[in-house]
Protein backbone atom coordinates (compact mmCIF):
# COMPACT_ATOMS: atom_id res chain seq x y z
CA UNK A 1 0.00 0.00 0.00
CA UNK A 2 1.49 3.32 -0.54
CA UNK A 3 0.89 6.23 1.80
CA UNK A 4 0.37 10.11 0.91
CA UNK A 5 -0.43 13.18 2.89
CA UNK A 6 -3.21 15.47 2.34
CA UNK A 7 -2.51 19.26 3.30
CA UNK A 8 -5.52 21.75 4.09
CA UNK A 9 -4.85 24.72 1.43
CA UNK A 10 -6.22 26.41 4.24
CA UNK A 11 -2.68 27.91 5.64
CA UNK A 12 0.14 29.89 4.54
CA UNK A 13 2.20 28.61 1.44
CA UNK A 14 5.19 27.87 3.36
CA UNK A 15 3.30 25.96 6.19
CA UNK A 16 1.54 23.46 2.99
CA UNK A 17 5.26 23.18 1.44
CA UNK A 18 6.93 22.54 4.95
CA UNK A 19 4.73 19.29 5.46
CA UNK A 20 4.82 18.42 1.83
CA UNK A 21 8.76 18.90 1.96
CA UNK A 22 9.02 16.73 5.18
CA UNK A 23 6.89 13.97 3.02
CA UNK A 24 8.92 13.68 0.51
CA UNK A 25 12.11 13.98 2.36
CA UNK A 26 10.54 10.91 4.92
CA UNK A 27 9.44 8.36 2.49
CA UNK A 28 5.58 9.75 1.69
CA UNK A 29 4.36 8.48 -1.68
CA UNK A 30 2.26 11.42 -2.45
CA UNK A 31 0.88 14.65 -1.98
CA UNK A 32 -2.73 15.82 -2.82
CA UNK A 33 -4.08 19.21 -2.64
CA UNK A 34 -7.79 19.97 -2.39
CA UNK A 35 -9.43 22.53 -5.05
CA UNK A 36 -11.92 24.81 -3.10
CA UNK A 37 -11.60 28.86 -3.24
CA UNK A 38 -13.49 29.64 -0.08
CA UNK A 39 -14.97 27.26 3.09
CA UNK A 40 -17.72 25.36 2.63
CA UNK A 41 -19.13 26.50 6.26
CA UNK A 42 -18.69 28.79 9.25
CA UNK A 43 -16.46 32.07 8.63
CA UNK A 44 -15.51 33.00 5.11
CA UNK A 45 -12.58 35.37 6.71
CA UNK A 46 -10.25 31.92 5.86
CA UNK A 47 -7.41 32.22 3.77
CA UNK A 48 -7.20 29.61 1.13
CA UNK A 49 -4.96 28.71 -1.53
CA UNK A 50 -5.71 27.84 -5.62
CA UNK A 51 -4.60 24.05 -5.79
CA UNK A 52 -2.94 23.76 -9.56
CA UNK A 53 -0.92 26.96 -8.22
CA UNK A 54 -0.21 24.96 -5.49
CA UNK A 55 0.76 22.05 -7.17
CA UNK A 56 2.78 23.73 -9.93
CA UNK A 57 4.84 25.39 -6.78
CA UNK A 58 5.32 22.06 -5.38
CA UNK A 59 6.50 20.54 -8.80
CA UNK A 60 9.42 22.32 -8.64
CA UNK A 61 10.61 22.54 -5.24
CA UNK A 62 9.81 19.10 -3.86
CA UNK A 63 10.99 16.12 -5.15
CA UNK A 64 10.47 12.13 -5.93
CA UNK A 65 6.47 12.34 -4.27
CA UNK A 66 3.85 12.21 -6.54
CA UNK A 67 1.85 15.58 -6.72
CA UNK A 68 -2.36 15.38 -7.09
CA UNK A 69 -5.24 17.38 -6.70
CA UNK A 70 -8.33 16.23 -5.28
CA UNK A 71 -9.94 16.64 -6.97
CA UNK A 72 -10.59 19.64 -9.17
CA UNK A 73 -14.14 20.71 -9.42
CA UNK A 74 -14.91 20.04 -13.19
CA UNK A 75 -17.22 23.20 -12.75
CA UNK A 76 -14.66 25.59 -12.10
CA UNK A 77 -12.11 24.99 -15.63
CA UNK A 78 -13.11 23.97 -19.03
CA UNK A 79 -11.72 20.54 -19.22
CA UNK A 80 -9.46 21.47 -22.07
CA UNK A 81 -7.88 24.49 -20.18
CA UNK A 82 -7.35 21.97 -16.98
CA UNK A 83 -5.71 18.89 -19.15
CA UNK A 84 -2.99 21.87 -20.38
CA UNK A 85 -2.77 23.20 -16.97
CA UNK A 86 -1.94 19.47 -16.00
CA UNK A 87 0.64 18.94 -18.73
CA UNK A 88 2.54 22.08 -17.80
CA UNK A 89 2.55 21.05 -14.08
CA UNK A 90 3.89 17.52 -15.21
CA UNK A 91 6.44 18.81 -17.00
CA UNK A 92 7.38 20.65 -14.26
CA UNK A 93 7.19 17.80 -12.26
CA UNK A 94 9.39 15.75 -14.33
CA UNK A 95 6.17 13.15 -14.94
CA UNK A 96 4.74 13.22 -11.61
CA UNK A 97 1.68 14.76 -11.52
CA UNK A 98 -2.45 13.07 -11.17
CA UNK A 99 -5.10 15.10 -12.68
CA UNK A 100 -7.89 14.36 -10.24
CA UNK A 101 -11.51 15.60 -11.38
CA UNK A 102 -14.43 15.62 -9.64
CA UNK A 103 -18.51 16.84 -10.35
CA UNK A 104 -17.88 19.76 -8.27
CA UNK A 105 -19.78 19.82 -5.54
CA UNK A 106 -19.43 22.77 -3.22
CA UNK A 107 -22.32 25.42 -3.92
CA UNK A 108 -21.35 28.52 -1.83
CA UNK A 109 -18.27 28.51 -4.24
CA UNK A 110 -20.63 28.57 -7.27
CA UNK A 111 -22.49 31.56 -5.74
CA UNK A 112 -19.71 34.03 -4.64
CA UNK A 113 -17.76 33.23 -7.94
CA UNK A 114 -21.32 33.31 -10.14
CA UNK A 115 -20.36 30.28 -11.38
CA UNK A 116 -22.96 28.34 -12.80
CA UNK A 117 -24.15 25.47 -10.35
CA UNK A 118 -26.47 22.55 -11.94
CA UNK A 119 -28.46 19.58 -10.29
CA UNK A 120 -26.53 16.41 -9.35
CA UNK A 121 -27.51 15.20 -13.09
CA UNK A 122 -26.35 17.89 -15.19
CA UNK A 123 -23.04 17.72 -12.99
CA UNK A 124 -22.56 14.26 -13.72
CA UNK A 125 -23.07 14.34 -17.17
CA UNK A 126 -20.70 17.10 -17.71
CA UNK A 127 -18.16 15.17 -15.77
CA UNK A 128 -18.50 12.70 -17.91
CA UNK A 129 -17.73 14.70 -20.90
CA UNK A 130 -14.86 16.35 -19.27
CA UNK A 131 -13.27 13.00 -18.56
CA UNK A 132 -13.43 12.51 -22.89
CA UNK A 133 -12.19 15.79 -23.49
CA UNK A 134 -9.03 14.88 -21.46
CA UNK A 135 -8.73 11.38 -22.63
CA UNK A 136 -8.80 13.20 -26.50
CA UNK A 137 -6.41 15.96 -25.77
CA UNK A 138 -4.15 13.41 -23.96
CA UNK A 139 -4.45 10.42 -26.69
CA UNK A 140 -4.53 12.54 -29.87
CA UNK A 141 -1.90 14.82 -31.62
CA UNK A 142 -5.84 17.14 -32.69
CA UNK A 143 -8.75 16.49 -30.84
CA UNK A 144 -11.82 16.70 -32.16
CA UNK A 145 -14.80 16.39 -29.78
CA UNK A 146 -18.69 17.21 -30.30
CA UNK A 147 -20.90 16.39 -26.66
CA UNK A 148 -23.76 17.99 -25.63
CA UNK A 149 -21.70 20.34 -23.12
CA UNK A 150 -18.23 20.58 -24.73
CA UNK A 151 -16.27 21.08 -27.94
CA UNK A 152 -13.05 20.47 -29.46
CA UNK A 153 -12.07 21.51 -33.17
CA UNK A 154 -9.19 20.09 -34.27
CA UNK A 155 -7.38 20.89 -31.03
CA UNK A 156 -3.73 20.76 -30.47
CA UNK A 157 -2.58 19.98 -26.98
CA UNK A 158 1.67 20.47 -26.79
CA UNK A 159 3.43 19.37 -24.86
CA UNK A 160 1.57 16.41 -23.10
CA UNK A 161 2.91 14.32 -20.08
CA UNK A 162 6.12 13.11 -19.37
CA UNK A 163 5.08 10.09 -20.17
CA UNK A 164 2.83 10.39 -22.63
CA UNK A 165 -0.49 10.69 -20.79
CA UNK A 166 -0.69 12.11 -17.36
CA UNK A 167 -2.82 9.77 -14.81
CA UNK A 168 -6.41 10.88 -14.26
CA UNK A 169 -8.39 9.98 -10.74
CA UNK A 170 -11.92 10.49 -10.81
CA UNK A 171 -13.28 11.16 -7.43
CA UNK A 172 -16.46 10.24 -5.95
CA UNK A 173 -19.07 7.26 -4.78
CA UNK A 174 -22.28 7.36 -6.67
CA UNK A 175 -22.66 4.05 -7.27
CA UNK A 176 -25.17 4.53 -10.40
CA UNK A 177 -23.32 7.24 -12.38
CA UNK A 178 -19.87 8.78 -10.76
CA UNK A 179 -18.84 4.75 -10.45
CA UNK A 180 -19.34 3.61 -13.99
CA UNK A 181 -17.33 7.11 -15.14
CA UNK A 182 -14.99 5.68 -13.13
CA UNK A 183 -15.09 2.56 -14.74
CA UNK A 184 -15.26 4.15 -18.22
CA UNK A 185 -12.39 6.77 -17.99
CA UNK A 186 -9.92 6.71 -14.68
CA UNK A 187 -6.97 4.85 -14.03
CA UNK A 188 -7.56 5.73 -10.45
CA UNK A 189 -10.41 5.92 -8.14
CA UNK A 190 -10.63 8.13 -4.84
CA UNK A 191 -13.32 8.20 -2.33
CA UNK A 192 -14.11 8.92 2.24
CA UNK A 193 -15.04 6.06 3.59
CA UNK A 194 -14.51 2.53 5.88
CA UNK A 195 -13.06 -0.29 4.40
CA UNK A 196 -16.66 -1.83 4.34
CA UNK A 197 -17.60 1.20 2.65
CA UNK A 198 -14.80 0.84 0.20
CA UNK A 199 -15.32 -2.95 -0.29
CA UNK A 200 -18.95 -2.31 -0.77
CA UNK A 201 -18.73 0.55 -3.72
CA UNK A 202 -15.41 -1.45 -4.82
CA UNK A 203 -17.32 -4.13 -5.68
CA UNK A 204 -20.11 -2.18 -7.72
CA UNK A 205 -17.01 -0.86 -9.16
CA UNK A 206 -16.05 -3.87 -10.32
CA UNK A 207 -19.43 -4.90 -12.24
CA UNK A 208 -19.29 -1.33 -14.14
CA UNK A 209 -15.94 -2.53 -15.51
CA UNK A 210 -17.34 -5.58 -16.41
CA UNK A 211 -20.03 -3.84 -18.52
CA UNK A 212 -17.18 -1.77 -19.88
CA UNK A 213 -15.15 -5.27 -21.13
CA UNK A 214 -12.85 -3.25 -18.75
CA UNK A 215 -10.10 -5.41 -16.16
CA UNK A 216 -11.07 -3.84 -12.75
CA UNK A 217 -7.28 -4.48 -11.90
CA UNK A 218 -6.45 -1.66 -14.40
CA UNK A 219 -7.65 1.60 -11.96
CA UNK A 220 -5.75 2.05 -8.74
CA UNK A 221 -8.15 2.98 -5.58
CA UNK A 222 -7.15 5.20 -2.73
CA UNK A 223 -9.43 6.54 0.07
CA UNK A 224 -8.65 8.90 3.30
CA UNK A 225 -10.15 8.89 6.97
CA UNK A 226 -8.65 11.70 9.34
CA UNK A 227 -6.66 9.87 12.01
CA UNK A 228 -6.75 10.97 15.74
CA UNK A 229 -3.95 8.81 16.64
CA UNK A 230 -4.07 7.82 20.55
CA UNK A 231 -6.37 10.85 21.36
CA UNK A 232 -3.62 13.52 20.49
CA UNK A 233 -4.96 15.25 17.69
CA UNK A 234 -8.99 15.53 18.25
CA UNK A 235 -11.23 16.58 15.15
CA UNK A 236 -14.55 17.84 15.04
CA UNK A 237 -15.65 18.47 11.83
CA UNK A 238 -17.92 16.49 10.07
CA UNK A 239 -16.20 14.07 7.92
CA UNK A 240 -14.95 10.84 8.44
CA UNK A 241 -12.53 10.21 11.71
CA UNK A 242 -11.06 7.63 13.82
CA UNK A 243 -9.34 7.91 16.99
CA UNK A 244 -7.22 4.82 17.61
CA UNK A 245 -3.98 3.68 19.06
CA UNK A 246 -1.47 1.89 16.82
CA UNK A 247 -2.75 -1.40 16.64
CA UNK A 248 -6.38 -0.27 15.84
CA UNK A 249 -4.96 1.40 12.96
CA UNK A 250 -3.08 -1.23 11.39
CA UNK A 251 -5.83 -3.73 11.93
CA UNK A 252 -8.00 -0.56 9.81
CA UNK A 253 -4.96 -0.10 7.40
CA UNK A 254 -5.32 -4.10 6.92
CA UNK A 255 -9.07 -4.15 6.22
CA UNK A 256 -8.42 -1.56 3.97
CA UNK A 257 -5.67 -3.58 2.01
CA UNK A 258 -8.24 -6.57 1.92
CA UNK A 259 -10.59 -3.98 0.26
CA UNK A 260 -8.58 -3.60 -2.61
CA UNK A 261 -7.47 -0.26 -1.49
CA UNK A 262 -3.55 0.56 -2.86
CA UNK A 263 -3.09 3.77 -1.08
CA UNK A 264 -4.30 5.54 2.16
CA UNK A 265 -4.29 8.99 1.82
CA UNK A 266 -3.41 10.94 5.28
CA UNK A 267 -5.33 14.35 6.36
CA UNK A 268 -2.74 17.24 7.63
CA UNK A 269 -6.32 18.82 8.95
CA UNK A 270 -5.85 18.33 12.64
CA UNK A 271 -2.14 17.27 13.00
CA UNK A 272 -1.43 21.33 14.20
CA UNK A 273 1.61 23.05 12.03
CA UNK A 274 6.18 23.12 12.32
CA UNK A 275 7.68 20.57 14.72
CA UNK A 276 4.14 18.96 15.65
CA UNK A 277 2.85 17.98 12.42
CA UNK A 278 6.01 16.73 11.39
CA UNK A 279 6.18 14.80 14.40
CA UNK A 280 2.63 13.47 13.74
CA UNK A 281 3.64 12.21 10.35
CA UNK A 282 6.90 10.56 11.26
CA UNK A 283 4.89 8.43 13.87
CA UNK A 284 2.14 7.54 11.57
CA UNK A 285 5.12 6.33 9.05
CA UNK A 286 7.15 4.87 11.54
CA UNK A 287 4.56 2.94 13.63
CA UNK A 288 1.25 2.36 12.09
CA UNK A 289 2.11 2.29 8.03
CA UNK A 290 5.10 0.46 7.90
CA UNK A 291 3.91 -3.46 8.05
CA UNK A 292 1.93 -2.41 5.14
CA UNK A 293 4.19 -0.07 3.08
CA UNK A 294 4.87 -0.76 -0.39
CA UNK A 295 8.61 -1.79 -1.05
CA UNK A 296 10.54 0.78 -3.45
Amino acid sequence: MRFSIWPTTAQPYADLHDAAAHAAATGWDGVWVADHFMPAAGSLDVPMLECWTVLAGLATTVERVRLGSLVAGNTYRHPAVLANMAATVDQLSGGRVVLGLGAGWQENEHTAYGIDYHDVAERLARLDEACAVVARLFADQRATFAGRHYRLADAPMEPKGVHGTVPLLVGGSGERVTLRIVARWADEWNTWGTPDVLAAKGAVLDRHCEDQGRDPATIARSAQVVVDLDGEHPFRRPMPAVQAGVAELQDLLHRYDEAGVDEFILPDWNLGRGAERRDALDRFLAEVAAPLRTAG
